[in-house]
């Protein structure tokens, strides 16, 4: 449960606002332009004493028991300018312990660009239109700071073109709706047992299993609820759930945190998919109050513990105001070592996102806000020290970053910019260095995204998911109209090129507004995050909150009404249904004919079938075979077909004494010698007719 309070105790802000009610600094100059001829100007403002925390509940209040400072900026450029430039405004402040939140408002007091997290500095991107906007300074928690702003223009980076090929297809499932599973679900946790096959999906108190059945197309789900028995395991009001599953090993633990200043979680872990779970420490000595994560992997080789008893680290990661700690156990969560520090406010923005770990044992926990940019922290120790790394193209953004990592230790860090859209970078030398950090929203026309969800298969393979809408604007204001749909983005070359689905084409997610401030606010129905996994055959699973459901769904509009489907938290899972997987060794061809025609010359006629390979790898030598009811009219010479292929292949049948009607069945690979992920939908008929 991500709050504001994580860079200020409430009490000292309390203590700040009592004695210097009414006291704030004014910008100077109070007013500065940029033109396409100059593209950058500056000023300063404070020092700062009084704290406006009215944000928490929605739209900022300034008076002057609630100060704010504005700045009046003035743009001038030309019509198009805005095509491939972007305004962007920055703002920081010498102690990295306080916060200022930064808003940028158009000549009709709309805000059309916001940074309002904890980070040092604050930093909004925009489209660079011409306009008169105020540039609104909000102190937060300013312990006597001041700040400095900047203005510019500069050219947006150019994005590559979208990967070529078909994209896979998703199909979303979520509890019946009899069963009362799952309705209060943000901010969800997945994981996949790789032994079971099971899938295990964790959100607010409830932790549910689910099965799927793959006889059947589309494959069928089972939800069962399987949630730990409180007080031993789980809260009875939920905070902060969290779970995680060891997907070789097929243990999986879940997480509640507590308000409770000593004893900071409850914990339990299974090892028979939730029938039976067993009580756990909780978390390491001195964790952290707020936000954690739990997550595992190899140990680094030649450092593994003499005294363990289970094959993988188990590390809880959580942050505490100022600093995040992270403890190990080498028991399989049973219990934790010593919390051993990751960060510090001066570092790093207090959240981070879940702790991931590589094949050879290096521990990542991304960070949104180090320094300005987006980052990681890395331990190649086991987690006893680490180090922080940013990535270089990157501003600090709103959403807890995520990162996959491959089988041959590729990193992929996806994020959502300053400036709303959704990135990517790829480091093959743990985090030292980047590559191809590129903006995937082009294919789409995203313009703003939430809940960065990345999971990586074979080292050049993995796929980012994320929750985008098109709709620019600040999409936390309560009049926010977009409407959000889940996005998978894929690569299958090492991340030089993505392709993206829009994985619920049909039925947005949510309709209007996310907030993204923590607190209580009418927005937050979907909280902090969602999360994906993969399961042993490498089709990705995307666990998220649907917030658009019931009369949303079909008429989706932004309302904050629960009981017809708006701004609800329903458990969802989108699992994929086809293309190419995250191992490389489960691609299939897929066979389909998708049409049936005749042409005639005379007493002879032509019947011409076009086959199809929807599928994720090439199918070699698979022939057609024509029919009449059960009698077989000729069969096609083979042909090769690449994944998203298609060819025409005919057969030549002599028609005398058959003039009419005929219903003719033509049957792709009638032998099955071609092994296909889908052996069902092979056939297809057509009526044709012969003079």
């Amino acid at each position: 449960m991500k709050t504001k309070w994580s860079t200020m105790p409430l009490g000292l802000a309390l203590l700040y606002a009592g004695l210097h009610a009414g006291i704030a600094g004014a910008a100077n100059p109070a007013a500065g332009s940029v033109t396409d001829r100059t593209t950058s100007t500056a000023y300063t403002s404070g020092p700062f004493l009084v704290p406006n925390t009215s944000g928490l509940a929605g739209s900022v209040t300034c008076n002057a028991a609630l100060p704010c400072d504005d700045f009046t900026l003035k743009v001038d450029v030309p019509a198009a300018y805005a095509a491939d430039h972007n305004l962007t405004v920055r703002v920081q402040w010498a102690n990295a312990s306080a916060d200022f939140d930064l808003y940028v408002l158009d000549e009709a007091g709309n805000i059309v660009g916001s940074a309002a997290s904890s980070s040092d500095p604050e930093v909004a991107v925009l489209p660079a239109v011409t306009g008169t906007y105020t540039i609104r300074i909000v102190p937060f928690a300013p312990l006597g700071e001041s700040i400095s702003a900047s203005v510019e223009l500069a050219a947006k980076p150019v994005a590559p073109a979208p990967g070529s090929g078909p994209s896979p297809s998703y199909t979303s499932y979520q509890p019946p709706a009899a069963s009362g599973l799952g309705k209060n679900a943000g901010e969800p946790s997945i994981g996949a047992n790789w032994k079971s096959g099971k899938v295990m999906f964790q959100s607010n108190t409830q932790t549910l299993r689910v099965g799927f059945d793959d006889s059947v197309k589309p494959a069928s789900a089972t939800w069962v609820a399987k949630s730990a028995a409180p007080p031993q395991c789980t809260a009875v009001t939920g905070l902060d759930p969290i779970l995680w599953t060891d997907s070789k090993l097929g243990r999986t633990i879940e997480s509640q945190l507590l308000a409770n200043p000593v004893v900071n979680s409850l914990s339990c872990y299974t090892d028979d998919d939730a029938e039976t779970w067993t009580p756990t420490q909780g978390g390491g000595v001195g964790q952290g109050v707020d936000h954690q994560s739990i997550g595992g992997g190899a140990y680094v080789p030649g450092l593994e513990p003499l005294l363990g008893s289970y094959p993988h680290a188990v590390y809880y990661c959580s942050q505490s105001l100022v600093a995040a700690t992270c403890a190990r156990s080498d028991n399989g969560g049973l219990t934790y070592g010593p919390s051993m520090p990751v960060y510090t406010i001066e570092q790093c923005g207090g959240l981070h996102g879940h702790v991931k770990v590589a094949p050879d044992g290096t521990v990542y926990l991304p960070n949104k806000s180090c320094g300005g940019q987006q980052g990681l922290a890395v331990s190649v120790d086991n987690g006893m020290t680490w180090t922080i790394r940013k990535v270089p193209n990157s501003l600090a953004g709103e959403s807890d970053p995520s990162v996959g990592i491959g089988s041959d230790g590729t990193v992929y860090y996806g994020y959502a910019n300053a400036d709303g859209h959704p990135r990517i970078a790829v480091s093959r030398d743990r985090g030292q260095t980047w590559t191809d950090d590129q903006d995937l929203s082009a294919q789409f026309g995203v313009q703003n995204v939430t809940f960065p969800a990345v999971v990586a298969g074979d080292g050049d393979r993995a796929a980012f998911a994320y929750l985008g809408t098109k709709t620019a604007g600040n999409f936390q204001d309560a009049a926010f109209a977009g409407l959000w749909h889940l996005y998978v983005a894929h690569t299958y070359d090492g991340g030089k090129s993505w392709v993206t689905t829009d994985a619920t084409p049909t039925d947005p997610v949510q309709a209007g507004c996310i907030w993204m401030g923590g607190g209580s606010n009418p927005c937050r129905n979907l909280l902090d995050f969602m999360d994906a996994t993969v399961d042993a055959e490498g089709r990705l699973l995307v666990g998220y909150a649907d917030g658009c459901t019931l009369a949303c769904a079909t008429n989706p509009s932004p309302a904050d009404d629960p009981a017809n489907g708006y701004h609800t938290e329903l458990a969802s899972i989108a699992r994929q249904a086809d293309g190419r997987r995250l191992f490389a060794r489960f691609d299939q061809p897929d066979l389909v004919v998708t049409s049936v025609r005749a042409t005639q010359v005379n007493s002879k006629a032509t019947l011409v079938a076009t086959v199809a390979n929807k599928g994720s790898s090439a199918a070699s030598g698979a022939v057609v075979k024509f029919m009449e009811d059960t009698s077989t009219v000729g069969t096609s010479a083979p042909v090769s077909l690449q994944p998203g292929a298609s060819a025409d292949v005919s057969i030549v049948w002599p028609t005398t004494r058959t003039r009419g009607t005929h219903v003719v069945t033509a049957v792709a690979d009638p032998a099955n010698a071609v092994s296909e992920s889908d052996e069902s939908n092979n056939k297809t008929q057509a009526s044709v007719y012969f003079k």
